[in-house]
């Protein structure tokens, strides 16, 4: 029997548009991380406008792999890893967190390098110590603000992004063709040609999104003295799928615009100014200072630093709630960090590690285009046991998904799964 009543009512009517707006768009803008916009930079300037296209496809899979990680979060009050624990096997457990931890450690490290580069185009100085700097101030900001204020923190850093759409305003964009070429691409069977696809794919359905946005679902609802579990307050549901949709399409729809742009502006400047292998977001944006000016130049550069102080909670934070979950601690950045110790740890060892990473012989920015690659190969059976989950009643009780989100989000999985097996297949030819 459930301690839950199912009396109360939370009525989100009455909250204002903007404050319906939480885990989805921070979710999304954190998407448009430094490394994703390596990756996305690397699209536009090796590919020009055929990339364009991967962002217009994955728009709708995107909301809906988002919108069923939330559901879940919310339904069942529990966190994705916290669910895996319960309801499948331990390996695939330690499998997929295991495989998580790496990647988001890895990202962390890409993205606060990103940061003390860009800065250093912008004053010059110490690249690695401006690093060191971003990631402790980034580690000080998540233990010791209160989590309803943090998130207010979260939210005014998604504006950022406008400067990669800003940027359209600087260079002439030919859009006739920009348009046929978002709508019918020239496509490739070409190895780097799939390769970027996945990556793109990669860092656009990213499993660190996954967790976040599930979590923080769960947080919304602790958070709330009113607001139970939907599976044990079945009449909370209307108005929290409401939010939950209006929050991820919105919020999926500003990561994709925004990676839209990224990937239209570096085609329309570098590729075709023949600037075709950009490894790095500064290196991006130090290409761009000859052909689209001083203005571009410092929007990019600007725009890297704010996108990674909003990446870098985010990815901290979600391999902090994979772990807790599956080692069932406690978890919650609601916590006081000495009520949640080994949570934090976990914030805490990520994000050093990651910091410590830039000034080890590895160079972690060189990896961010494998690491976004990586990132579309371990979501396909971390969507897979979405999927699964979200499909189970004995996990979302009368709240499984509904046909439509299924078919969105197996389609998604699907074309994921192409996707990344094209991609061996076209390495090993």
């Amino acid at each position: 029997m459930s301690n839950y009543s199912d009396t109360e009512v939370i009525d989100s009517s009455n909250e204002t548009w903007g404050n319906q707006l939480g885990p989805g768009l921070i979710t999304g803008a954190a998407d448009d991380d430094p490394s994703g916009i390596a990756t996305y930079s690397q699209a536009g300037a090796q590919f020009g406008y055929n990339m364009l296209w991967t962002l217009v496809l994955t728009y709708p899979f995107m909301v809906a792999i988002q919108v069923i990680s939330a559901k879940i979060g919310r339904v069942s009050g529990h966190g994705l890893a916290t669910n895996i624990y319960r309801h499948f096997p331990a390996w695939l457990l330690y499998f997929l967190v295991g495989l998580l931890l790496v990647a988001n450690t890895i990202n962390i490290a890409a993205d606060v390098a990103a940061m003390g580069a860009a800065l250093k185009l912008l004053i010059g100085g110490p690249a690695h110590f401006y690093a060191m700097g971003f990631g402790v101030i980034s580690l000080v900001l998540q233990i010791f603000i209160p989590y309803f204020r943090y998130v207010r923190v979260l939210k005014w850093l998604t504006l950022a992004l406008f400067a990669y759409v800003g940027i359209i305003f600087v260079v002439q964009i030919p859009w006739d063709i920009v348009l046929k070429r978002t709508f019918l691409p020239h496509l490739s069977l070409n190895a780097a040609f799939i390769t970027t696809v996945v990556a793109v794919f990669g860092t656009t359905i990213s499993p660190y999104l996954f967790f976040w946005q599930a979590s923080q679902e769960v947080e919304e609802q602790r958070a709330n003295q009113q607001a139970k579990p939907i599976r044990y307050a079945p009449n909370q549901a209307s108005a929290n799928f409401h939010r939950i949709k209006l929050d991820t399409v919105i919020g999926m729809g500003f990561s994709n615009i925004v990676a839209y742009f990224i990937v239209l502006t570096t085609a329309v400047t570098l590729n075709l100014h023949g600037v075709t292998n950009i490894q790095t977001s500064e290196q991006a944006a130090s290409a761009l200072r000859p052909i689209a000016g001083e203005f571009a130049f410092w929007l990019f550069s600007a725009g890297i630093i704010g996108t990674g102080f909003l990446a870098v909670p985010v990815l901290a934070g979600s391999a902090a709630y994979a772990m807790a979950g599956a080692l069932q601690w406690k978890n919650s950045l609601a916590l006081k960090p000495l009520l949640a110790k080994r949570f934090y740890g976990i914030i805490t060892l990520a994000t050093l590690l990651g910091v410590a990473l830039c000034f080890t012989p590895i160079d972690p920015i060189k990896s961010l285009y494998w690491s976004a690659v990586i990132n579309g190969v371990i979501s396909v059976p971390i969507m897979v046991v979405m999927m699964l989950m979200a499909s189970r009643s004995d996990i979302m009780g009368e709240f499984v998904i509904s046909l439509r989100l299924r078919l969105l989000g197996w389609g998604g999985t699907i074309v994921m799964a192409i996707a990344v097996a094209a991609m061996f297949w076209s390495i090993g030819k």
